[in-house]
């Protein structure tokens, strides 16, 4: 399957939703690293676990390790590894025609997981509880509405609000790694803030999306 075989194919697994310029950067990447794993005929769900297995080892790592140092780089690196892994999944499913409901649930509790093991990660190198949960009860609430809107019959909710997984797992695993690089900076803090920030805008452009197709 070539890149825009595969990014018509997903816009059809997801409503026709429209793939800015960003998002098509993003899945061309997860097509070109795929296709190796696709021709190998790697499971999507091995995939999928794996992924999940990375961000609970990260938080792990960073929560052993203490704040900054190699742990935090360590724990960095991991969930940059779970997020080319998260997007791997479902570009390997499209592209050998094993997509499935059993893994679409799979993945979303993987998912849900990594969210989780994201807010560890910045709690662990420093940043405040309070505002830790508040970032990740965002996430989850975000991607609650999206599934439960789906429950009641909506294909897809036909929006990418600025607060999606890849760039969740962007900011947790940047800001944990720049911890041990730059220690004048409470960069935890900070990314746990920033997160807070666009998974708020995020919540309400899925609510409000939600609203609107319902």
């Amino acid at each position: 399957m070539d890149r825009e075989a595969y990014l018509r194919r997903w816009r059809a697994l997801h409503g026709g939703t429209h793939a800015n310029a960003l998002v098509r950067a993003w899945l061309g990447g997860a097509h070109a690293l795929a296709r190796p794993l696709a021709r190998a005929a790697v499971p999507p769900t091995a995939i999928t676990l794996a992924g999940g297995a990375l961000a609970v080892l990260a938080a792990a790592v960073v929560v052993a390790g203490g704040r900054g140092g190699a742990a935090a780089v360590a724990a960095g690196a991991l969930l940059a590894l779970a997020g080319i892994f998260d997007n791997l999944d479902g570009a390997v499913a499209v592209m050998t025609g094993r997509t499935s409901r059993r893994g679409a649930l799979l993945d979303a509790a993987c998912d849900r997981v990594g969210d989780a093991a994201c807010a560890v990660v910045l709690w662990a190198c420093g940043a405040p509880a309070w505002l830790v949960l508040l970032a990740g009860g965002t996430a989850q609430l975000q991607e609650y509405l999206r599934a439960r809107a789906q429950g009641l019959g909506v294909d897809d909710v036909r929006i990418v609000s600025v607060a999606e997984r890849p760039v969740r797992l962007a900011i947790a695993a940047s800001c944990a790694a720049a911890t041990a690089v730059v220690v004048h900076l409470d960069w935890a803090t900070l990314g746990a803030g920033v997160w807070a920030v666009l998974g708020t805008i995020g919540l309400v452009q899925v609510a409000t999306a939600v609203g609107r197709r319902l």
